[in-house]
């Protein structure tokens, strides 16, 4: 299945010479790109909405800096998936894993990627739209501090967490994109010039763990071979209030933003879809808005915890790969255990990359490293470090 939405292949050429010269990227159909109308992954919205009239930042930037824009990619429906499946457009395929689901809702975009149709994408992440597939597709993937990149051309969903992210296939392409968009900042590093500390998020390797065993004891060893000797219980037992209050947010903000057009236009969902956003109706906004506090609490008790040279550690996903023929019972496992272990970020607006890696069984395994919030080039800067330590160790 392509990668790319139907019709001809959106194609714009580099506006000026720059550090992304000769390097071809795709765009998630979320995200605007002038003259064509973003669709969002469901035919409704394309319908009722008209063509953009210019770029996104984002892409205006990339485009300045020598790259290609080089398609616009497959979304899950409004981005309310973790998954990679669209009822209406298909669901692109896993170029390494086939058998397997790319991950959502950047779907087509990590697809794009990992097949070596273009060098990188943009996504967007708001509860791990590209952490998921990146590690689905063995890919890496950032996932920005929020609001470090700008938001305007890009379809909202929940935008108290919503981010422009991007894939690519190297370490190196994923560092010069984060160049061109990422704004200047000082280094997390602590003034003291010592490294960074690398501190294990023990629930999330246990949620591994009740999954895939084996797993979990080959991404905590890798953990610990990166220097990551210590853990931290960061939920400290209260997982499910993490868990329902990144929900109850994120319903809120979803029903701002899409519930009036989608109790006018009625669209047509795919099954699954419509069973998310039916949960609008019954949002209890009252308490709902009570959960804004609650996330402010849990945000400030991640700034607390995050010293000027502490990095959180643990495993991306809580099962390597999700098989296209999953059972609804495992998807809904998947969720409950991603989205938890995705709310640190959300909740933080925190910077977050999934590091690939695989072994001698031929599945995905990836870790992410998670900085403190602006800490973004310095933890590109740590990505390449850790990677390098891995590939030299393995050398050797």
């Amino acid at each position: 299945m392509s990668a790319f939405i139907s019709g001809p292949r959106v194609r714009v050429p580099a506006t000026a010479s720059g550090p992304l010269d000769g390097l071809r990227f795709a765009v998630k159909d979320l995200i605007d790109v002038a003259g064509v109308t973003t669709g969002g992954g469901n035919p409704d919205w394309r319908a009722s909405h008209v063509a953009a009239r210019c770029h996104a930042p984002c892409v205006d930037a990339l485009l300045a800096a020598g790259a290609t824009l080089d398609g616009k990619t497959i979304t899950d429906e409004l981005a309310y998936s973790l998954e990679g499946a669209n009822h209406h457009d298909g669901t692109p395929l896993n170029p390494r894993w086939p058998h397997a689901l790319p991950g959502g809702s950047s779907s087509g975009s990590a697809s794009a990627v990992a097949g070596g149709e273009v060098d990188f994408a943009l996504g967007t992440d708001t509860g791990g739209s590209v952490r998921v597939p990146a590690a689905f597709c063995g890919l890496w993937g950032m996932r920005p501090s929020h609001d470090a990149i700008s938001l305007e051309g890009v379809l909202p969903f929940a935008p108290c967490f919503d981010t422009v992210g991007w894939f690519a296939r190297s370490i190196d392409v994923l560092a010069a994109v984060g160049d061109v968009l990422l704004p200047e900042a000082a280094s997390a590093a602590s003034s003291s010039g010592q490294p960074f500390r690398l501190v294990r998020v023990a629930e999330a390797f246990a949620a591994r763990a009740r999954n895939e065993p084996d797993d979990a004891l080959r991404l905590d060893t890798l953990a610990e071979s990166l220097g990551a000797d210590t853990a931290v219980d960061l939920f400290a037992t209260d997982a499910a209030r993490w868990l329902a209050c990144y929900q109850a947010v994120q319903d809120l903000e979803i029903d701002i933003s899409l519930g009036d057009w989608i109790r006018s236009t009625r669209p047509r969902f795919g099954p699954s879809i419509a069973a998310r956003f039916a949960q609008l109706e019954r949002l209890d906004r009252g308490q709902a808005t009570q959960w804004r506090a609650t996330q402010r609490e849990l945000r400030s008790r991640l700034d607390a915890m995050f010293e000027p040279d502490t990095v959180l550690v643990m495993p991306t996903t809580p099962n390597a790969l999700l098989p296209k023929d999953a059972p609804g019972a495992a998807i809904g496992r998947f969720y409950e255990d991603a989205l938890t272990m995705n709310s640190i970020a959300a909740i933080g607006g925190l910077p977050q990359i999934t590091l690939p890696f695989t072994d001698a069984i031929d599945r995905p395994l990836a870790l992410s490293i998670i900085g403190a919030r602006g800490s973004d080039r310095a933890l590109l800067a740590l990505a390449r470090a850790l990677y390098s330590q891995h590939t030299l160790a393995n050398l050797q």
